[in-house]
């Protein structure tokens, strides 16, 4: 399988999206001649740097309103083609995209577009060029895909083919299953984009929110599947129109294309094994059992705020590492790791960003298989020395600088505790935290579509809808994933503004990930007086909230009283599941700890108390300076 993208997908300009498209091990690219017309080079040194990149040109795109046009338009359009031809020789691109018109004056019939084809097709044929033709979700005569494969068939001429494109099918809702209907030879190219469902003018929304596979909500998966049924074995390429991708990293937004065409194969192979696709066999998507462990790093100077911070929560210390300045804190199936040493990652991420959280242990059934399935799709694997006695427990790199290890128990890691660390005796306490609930990840908002197509390729991680969070600064984007059991729960927050809470995290952290740990409560009232009577201070919640509580969930009185006393907030869904929750003050850098009590299987995370929690922050920290490191 060769893998190509559209230069039009890429940020920057033309030298800087050569080498991020080569940089991502793609085999070649789409053209988009506007890239190409802005370059100062001429068509040769353009093919030139291309083949240095060690890239190919697959497509010359796009060609405009060319058939059924009446004269004189229609000798014009051939003029036209003659003249891009003469390009593609030159930058020694073999193959170019007609798209359908749109053109005010053009003429409608089947025929009428073949004979214009044929015709074209014939002075392509004595220049070695081929043709493929593309039917736009929004063409004036031709829009659908079926139409396109029969005018050209009846073209019929050996060197015209058709361009199919997952947009343009799935944005019109045309049954991709057609698709099995055509020939695999007469597919010349195959194009893929995948989208968020919105209801807007098809234009409009092809123009600025398409993006890669795995990332939407189009049914691009079962496109492929029928693709690869009629035999295709041409390249498969990117064409991504993206406002957040105009201006993001041309090496991130390549890297990202690459990996999403790595998972799209790699689940038509899962949906049907019969099926040949040439790829590589990788590991399924790997089953997350939960959180392993959360390890801070800090300094001798700031670690005993957040030691303190835990003993209130009932945490106790249960191992001292044998060669290191890291200690292990635990209360029920939580570890929390603080690690102060002044050489190796964790200190290298303290300078960088502070006290914060450097490393997430991921509980799965195999970590070599995890980090093959890694590997495979882009992630960056992570090594560092070990010291005496260590275990090389397999890791990549995550979010905002920090990184994921995987722990099984076949391959022994899950005795890390045992083998690494030394019991320090103290006696355990049970506050009614049992395991972590979820982790609250920050990041800008041009980064959230990239991290979640890095955690769902690799991860058995189901994305939930989209919700905004309403900050007094500003909006925040909120995009939860979780395996299917629910013991694996990350959210995905994207700041657009530094004067949001989790904008103002970022830059106070220097772009650390994890604003918020959220632990589970097998009873959230019990949970709040031993902690309150270990010094705990929760987030003060105003009274207002409470007297509207009343009145949105019909509470009595006892029940309003016993959330006010502990700053407990609440939610309920439509079939009376219900969500307790309270936060504790912010720390170094204004990362919190949060305790939950889910009821009745609440899935959700209390998106109606985020607004009230995150103004009741914001005037915590406005009337009292949270240190920062």
């Amino acid at each position: 399988m060769k893998t190509s993208i559209a230069t039009v997908s890429i940020a920057g300009n033309l030298r800087e999206k050569l080498a991020a498209i080569a940089d991502a091990d793609f085999d070649g690219l789409e053209i988009f001649e506007q890239d190409f017309l802005q370059d100062a080079a001429s068509p040769r040194e353009v093919g030139q740097m291309v083949r240095d990149h060690g890239l190919e040109v697959m497509l010359y795109q796009p060609f405009r309103d060319f058939e059924g046009l009446p004269e004189p338009l229609r000798t014009r359009a051939f003029d036209r083609a003659r003249h891009k031809f003469d390009l593609m020789a030159e930058l020694g691109a073999e193959q170019m995209l007609i798209c359908s018109s749109i053109h005010p004056q053009a003429l409608g019939g089947i025929d009428r577009a073949a004979d214009d084809l044929a015709e074209l097709a014939g002075i392509a044929a004595e220049r070695g060029l081929r043709l493929g033709y593309e039917a736009l979700a929004w063409g004036r005569h031709v829009n659908d895909h079926r139409d396109a494969w029969e005018i050209v068939r009846r073209a019929d001429q050996p060197n015209l083919g058709l361009i199919l494109d997952s947009f343009h099918t799935l944005s019109r809702k045309i049954d991709p299953e057609t698709i099995r209907r055509i020939p695999g030879d007469k597919i010349f190219f195959v194009q893929l984009a995948d989208a968020p469902l919105i209801d807007m003018d098809l234009l409009y929304w092809s123009r600025h929110f398409r993006n890669m596979p795995g990332e939407g909500d189009l049914p691009v998966v079962d496109f492929m599947r029928a693709v690869t049924a009629t035999g295709y074995a041409g390249p498969l390429s990117l064409e991504i129109f993206n406002d957040q991708f105009r201006g993001g990293s041309p090496h991130g937004i390549a890297r990202d294309g690459h990996r999403s065409l790595i998972w799209l194969m790699d689940q038509v192979r899962r949906a049907e094994p019969a099926l040949t696709v040439d790829l590589p066999a990788i590991p399924e998507n790997i089953r997350v059992q939960g959180v392993e462990f959360i390890e801070f790093a800090s300094n001798a100077a700031e670690a005993p705020a957040l030691e303190a911070a835990l003993r209130q929560m009932g945490f106790h210390r249960e191992g001292q590492h044998r060669n290191k300045s890291v200690t292990v804190w635990k209360q029920g199936d939580i570890r929390i790791v603080l690690n102060t040493e002044e050489t190796g990652f964790a200190h290298s991420f303290f300078l960088n960003h502070g006290t914060g959280v450097c490393d997430i242990g991921l509980r799965v059934e195999d970590a070599q298989a995890t980090t093959a399935r890694a590997a495979a799709l882009d992630a960056t694997l992570f090594h560092q020395p070990l010291g005496p006695g260590e275990l090389d427990i397999p890791a990549i790199r995550g979010v905002g600088g920090s990184i994921l290890h995987f722990i099984d128990e076949k391959s022994g890691l899950d005795d890390v505790w045992q083998v690494e660390f030394q019991s320090t005796e103290q006696a355990a306490h049970d506050f009614g935290l049992t395991r972590v609930d979820h982790l609250a990840e920050t990041m800008n908002y041009d980064e959230m579509l990239s991290w979640t197509l890095f955690y769902s390729s690799i991860f058995d991680l189901q994305r939930l809808p989209m919700i905004d969070v309403i900050d007094p600064d500003g909006l925040v984007r909120s995009q939860a994933i979780a395996s299917p059991d629910g013991s694996t729960r990350i959210t995905l927050n994207g700041a657009q503004s530094h004067r949001t809470l989790a904008g103002g995290f970022l830059v106070d952290s220097m772009g650390s990930a994890v604003q918020h740990i959220a632990l589970a409560s097998k009873d959230i009232f019990a949970s709040a007086q031993r902690m309150a009577s270990a010094g705990f201070q929760p987030l003060p919640i105003p009274e207002n909230y409470y007297d509207d509580l009343r009145a949105r969930y019909g509470l009595d009185d006892d029940d309003i009283t016993r959330l006010r006393r502990w700053n407990i907030l609440y939610e309920a869904d439509d079939d009376g599941r219900a969500f307790l929750q309270f936060y504790g003050r912010p720390l170094q850098n204004g990362l919190f700890f949060e305790i939950v009590e889910r009821r009745g299987g609440y899935e959700g995370y209390g998106a109606l108390n985020a607004p009230f929690r995150i103004a009741a922050l914001k005037r915590l920290m406005r009337g009292k300076a949270i240190p920062r490191a």
